[in-house]
């Protein structure tokens, strides 16, 4: 192999350094924020590392360059540690007797702002609601929006909180809701709530968890205006503030004796410190049996999955979609699940 041209050589830098800090970002999820806030929100860009390392890859093997190996083995420590940021088509679309469906959706108050600058949104999400027709329907960010008619689902549990606007979380179900309840988050909106129901075969217990926002704007202006310093340490304040909140979910969440199903926004991706914590020993539904990013958020630089569908090991997984319908400024998703006796 010919030694490295002027412009190859830059490349080849870059591409050390981007590596570098791929591998450093494998390490965030074990990482407290309130210790390593800083570092934390490295965390946030994980899915542009790997979508770089795998173009540094691909331009180094077209050309015959031993510089590959480099973040081929990156990569490849990121797969077995993490799994694969993009899942091609699974074959898990599963009919069976039993088969019941959960969605999750911050659905942004209905867009009773006219952040999408159209009109009906909230109808339209009615509309895409009805037509997928949920067992169960998680909410965050809901508003009992006057032109929102949600009564064909049987039961229904909601904190909300507000002076003027009502708003907060919500669940919705087919199945007899027996016990409800929420686990408070203080100095914030944000908290998760959490029902009991009781299916053919069990009693299950659905948490609606949403963790603090970073309040980012995506718009490429508003960015540009954004004094990185105040940004970052806005952002690692929130991640703070995000491991304070899941702390107080899991020792709620570890009293509960019923089989489980987590569903919420997290404000975070999957390769944080908040999502392996909550998720424990529960199985991601998105990696079970879904395809694509599984993008959840409306970021415009690339895609970002921050809403979430966990399931215990008493669930078989036998479906997952996640939804292009732009109603919000997240995308809901939708898992199919399956509980043997």
């Amino acid at each position: 192999m010919k030694k490295l041209k002027f412009f190859d050589k830059i490349l080849w830098l870059i591409n050390r350094i981007l590596a570098v800090l791929l591998l450093l970002s494998f390490i965030l999820p074990f990482l407290p924020p309130k210790t390593f806030s800083v570092l934390s929100v490295l965390s946030l860009g994980v899915a542009l590392l790997i979508l770089a390392n795998v173009l540094f890859f691909l331009y180094w093997l077209i050309k015959l360059k031993k510089q590959f190996i480099l973040s081929l083995v990156v990569l490849a420590i990121g797969y077995f540690s993490f799994g694969s940021l993009y899942k091609f088509s699974s074959s898990k679309n599963i009919a069976a007797n039993g088969n019941f469906k959960v969605m999750n959706y911050n659905v942004r108050l209905f867009n009773l702002y006219k952040w999408i600058p159209e009109d009906s949104i909230e109808t339209k999400i009615e509309d895409l609601i009805k037509t997928e027709a949920p067992d169960i329907l998680s909410l965050q960010e809901y508003h009992p929006h006057q032109n929102v008619d949600l009564s064909f689902f049987k039961y229904k549990f909601e904190k909300l909180s507000g002076k003027k606007t009502k708003y907060g979380q919500a669940i919705f179900s087919n199945f007899p809701i027996i016990n409800s309840g929420s686990v408070e988050f203080p100095n914030t909106s944000n908290n998760a709530i959490f029902v009991d129901v009781v299916m053919p075969t069990d009693t299950v217990r659905v948490y609606n968890v949403h963790l603090e926002s970073m309040r980012i704007n995506t718009k490429v202006e508003s960015l540009k205006k954004e004094n990185s310093e105040r940004l970052f340490k806005r952002i690692g304040t929130t991640f703070k503030m995000q491991q304070f909140q899941s702390e107080l979910f899991l020792m709620h969440k570890n009293q509960c004796k019923y089989k489980m199903i987590v569903c919420g926004d997290f404000n975070n991706t999957a390769f944080s410190y908040v999502y392996r914590k909550i998720k424990g020993d529960l199985n991601d539904t998105f990696k079970k049996a879904g395809n694509g990013f599984g993008r959840t958020y409306d970021f415009k630089f690339f895609p970002v999955r921050i809403d979430f569908i966990f399931a215990d090991d008493a669930f078989a997984v036998n479906g997952f979609k996640a939804y292009n319908e732009h109603y919000s400024d997240h995308y809901p998703i939708m898992s199919t699940l399956n509980l043997t006796p």
